[in-house]
């Protein structure tokens, strides 16, 4: 069972949200990024989310942009991500993540990158601008390294492609709750209820609500409906503003 399940299905067994928080990396200074990192994993996230940074990110919101383009400026890359995290392989508890586009990925090289995630401790991988039918050559790629391509599925997602993602699925579903980019929403959708029930009917794995989190209150609509919560644009403000990731976490818990 690939980490991030182990996890996510740890938290839910003691009544909790499985808290999958996410940061660029590098962000909001090379330093302080690992800091922020101890911090989330020391206040008890089940997966910690770490941004790729890229020039064109389609699905973010405002806020993760202009976080992610900083990074960019200061020089973050997928080496310095790798050799951070390799030198602190072991050191955290939470399973990590790294979030992105294909075009940083295919960069670097599928083989060399898959080969990296498995030496730095990274069980999952998503995606943003890759469609299913086109994935199959980066899930070949990930799996003799315990790499899950975590599925992305949504409002507009019928249960006949929920099932084509179901296949062979495995980490968590990353249920996106909002038609639009990532950033913080006073409310969601009320037709999250109903994409969730038919999520939970075809995906044996956890299932993540993501997009628009920014306190929990928002997620006592849908208990029973999903495992686990994303949010990043939120923390980023938090973060921005002075103030330190164990407090951000603190109502969470």
């Amino acid at each position: 069972m690939n980490p991030m399940q182990i996890q996510i299905e740890k938290a839910t067994r003691q009544g909790k949200v499985g808290l999958i928080p996410f940061l660029p990396a590098g962000f909001p200074n090379r330093e302080q990024f690992w800091k922020e990192l101890e911090e989330l994993d020391a206040a008890g996230a089940a997966v910690i989310e770490i941004g790729m940074p890229f020039s064109d990110p389609v699905a973010d919101g405002p806020v993760v942009e202009k976080a992610s383009l900083k990074c960019l400026d200061d020089g973050i890359n997928l080496t310095w991500i790798f050799d951070g995290l390799k030198e602190r392989k072991g050191q955290f508890n939470a399973a990590l993540l790294l979030m992105g586009y294909l075009n940083p990925v295919y960069q670097y090289g599928v083989k060399s990158f898959a080969s990296n995630c498995e030496k730095a401790g990274v069980s999952g991988l998503i995606i943003a601008d890759l469609p299913h039918e086109e994935s199959d050559f980066l899930k070949t790629a990930l799996a003799p390294h315990g790499v899950s391509l975590v599925p992305l599925v949504g409002l507009n997602t019928s249960k006949e492609r929920m099932k084509l993602y179901a296949k062979g699925a495995s980490g968590f579903c990353y249920f996106v709750s909002v038609l639009g980019t990532t950033g913080q929403r006073e409310a969601l959708p009320a037709r999250i209820k109903e994409k969730l029930t038919a999520a939970r009917e075809i995906f044996d794995i956890p299932i993540a609500l993501g997009f628009g989190i920014k306190h929990p209150d928002q997620l006592t609509p849908f208990k029973g409906l999903m495992d686990a919560a994303v949010f990043g644009s939120a923390l980023i403000t938090h973060i921005e503003n002075g103030k330190s990731s164990a407090e951000f976490m603190k109502p969470w818990k």
